[in-house]
């Protein structure tokens, strides 16, 4: 289990991104929009030969923004969640990639904020402990990139998305990094705010995922 306390690793947690929320602008307007689609059924999740689990860190870090449609947005991650991935000759292969994120462990920038998130408005945690993503297929996508698609369950709702991702492997360390958004409608967060503090549906989500091979 991944467990971590360091809050200043909000998503997008740099001076410049503050700056722009401030002034209203959408965090998520250049940022790539995963395809959601029904969930889809896994197919053989055997390793293939001479490939090697890495099991994330606690340097780990999965994190996200949200935004209102008028003013500020609001950055937060998780401290608690587990996982892995698949690795052959330093590349990603197979389907046997997991994420695993306990969702209680959520913390944002406001107190207040934290505990309306954990609620019914928007996960449900009590109902809902934990969200999972997991890979159904990868393919190759540039030098090191791929595009990564898997079944996403989020407040008991699941669906397939896909999105780019950087994979690199460097003196023993993998990492996996990805930006995009989603649109957490598809998921049943569908809290929408009121008068001035109309939320943007779209969140945007960020895998910053360092693993070592597995003992």
């Amino acid at each position: 289990m991944k467990t971590s306390t360091l809050l200043h690793s909000l998503f997008i947690g740099t001076a410049a991104t503050a700056l722009l929320s401030s002034c209203g602008e959408d965090p998520g307007e250049n940022v790539n929009q995963a395809t959601t689609t029904d969930a889809v059924e896994k197919g053989d999740s055997s390793v293939p030969e001479g490939a090697v689990r890495y099991e994330f860190l606690d340097s780990s870090k999965i994190t996200f923004v949200g935004s209102k449609k008028v003013g500020a947005s609001h950055e937060g991650g998780f401290n608690e969640f587990s996982g892995f991935f698949t690795l052959k000759d330093g590349k990603p292969v197979g389907n046997d990639h997991q994420v695993v994120i306990q969702m209680d462990s959520l913390f944002s920038d406001a107190e207040k904020l934290t505990a309306h998130l954990k609620g019914d408005d928007f996960f449900a945690v009590s109902e809902f402990p934990t969200s999972k993503f997991d890979v159904t297929s990868l393919s190759p996508d540039g030098d090191s990139g791929y595009q990564i698609s898997g079944n996403l369950t989020l407040r008991g709702t699941t669906k397939n998305i896909t999105f780019p991702a950087q994979v690199s492997l460097n003196d023993g360390l993998a990492e996996l990094n990805a930006e995009f958004k989603i649109n957490r409608m598809d998921f049943g967060v569908s809290y929408q705010g009121a008068g001035d503090n109309l939320i943007n549906e779209d969140v945007v989500i960020r895998f910053d995922l360092e693993a070592k091979a597995a003992e």
